[in-house]
């Protein structure tokens, strides 16, 4: 029997969608192009596909607890990667799970919206990250549309909601592929005053799961022992090339194909 040196153990926190474009599929697909082994512990269920979500449903705390608990009794959790939540009761339930976990790194994915447009938890979800989660984690990753949620700033330029929620978190990566420029500009603020610009070029079409890609990809790239702005640069990169490639397997939105970075040259 061989026995093979442990990847790094990312658990993810997300919900599940059955089209496998988002959630935890593209948890998984991500981590697992990052050299990584994903973790999945389900948060919610949905009724989604490319097209857009038609309704969801929150677990029970005691069982999004126990699946996450067997995971950090058993496996050296390396990162710990937060998708959809759906309700503040789940909000509170990852904050007592994490604050159990002081020491792990948590890239936070502040899923609000499918990438349809549908609503998969309401602004008091958001609200209630900001308030209790964010101060948990390393590092946020929020389109435009969510980081004005979360500022509570509808019309914020990204400097703007950036300036409203760094007294909460850390480091905040705000991405840009909700505009219309010709070039997409992925901007890394940090508490300390550092700011940093990744610009790339944009894509044609639409894109069901870039958000998740995104977030699981840098929790990977941390997981790896990665530096934060080196992280960053390494999932956006990783990211946009499964965009890039993306393949339309509905009706809808493109879904990113999250191949191992081999394959993705």
């Amino acid at each position: 029997m061989n026995i093979y040196s442990s990847r790094p153990v990312v658990l993810c926190l997300s919900g599940h969608d059955p089209s496998g474009g988002a959630g935890l599929q593209a948890d998984i697909e991500a981590l697992l192009a990052q050299g990584c082994h994903a973790a999945a512990a389900v948060t919610a269920l949905t009724v989604q596909n490319t097209v857009n979500v038609s309704d969801f449903r929150v677990l029970d705390r005691e069982w999004v607890l126990a699946q996450a608990n067997a995971v950090l009794s058993d496996s050296e959790v390396a990162a710990v990667k937060l998708g959809m939540l759906g309700s503040t009761a789940m909000v509170d339930t990852v904050v007592e799970l994490l604050q159990a976990h002081p020491h792990l790194p948590v890239v936070c994915d502040p899923v609000l919206r499918a990438g349809g447009g549908g609503s998969l938890g309401k602004d008091e979800v958001g609200y209630a990250m900001r308030e209790r989660l964010l101060p948990l984690s390393l590092i946020a990753t929020p389109n435009l549309p969510e980081a004005r949620i979360l500022a509570e700033l509808p019309e914020g330029t990204a400097d703007e909601c950036a300036d409203k929620l760094l007294p909460f978190i850390q480091h905040l990566l705000i991405t840009g592929g909700h505009g219309d420029e010709h070039e997409v500009h992925n901007r890394l603020y940090s508490r300390d005053g550092t700011r940093q610009t990744f610009t790339c070029q944009r894509l044609p079409g639409s894109y069901h799961g870039s958000g998740c890609t995104l977030a699981s990809a840098l929790a990977g790239r941390i997981a790896q022992g990665e530096g934060l702005a080196s992280a960053v640069q390494s999932a956006l990169n990783y990211t946009w090339r499964t965009l890039r490639d993306a393949e339309q397997l509905g009706q809808g939105q493109f879904v990113p194909r999250r191949l191992p970075l081999d394959f993705c040259s």
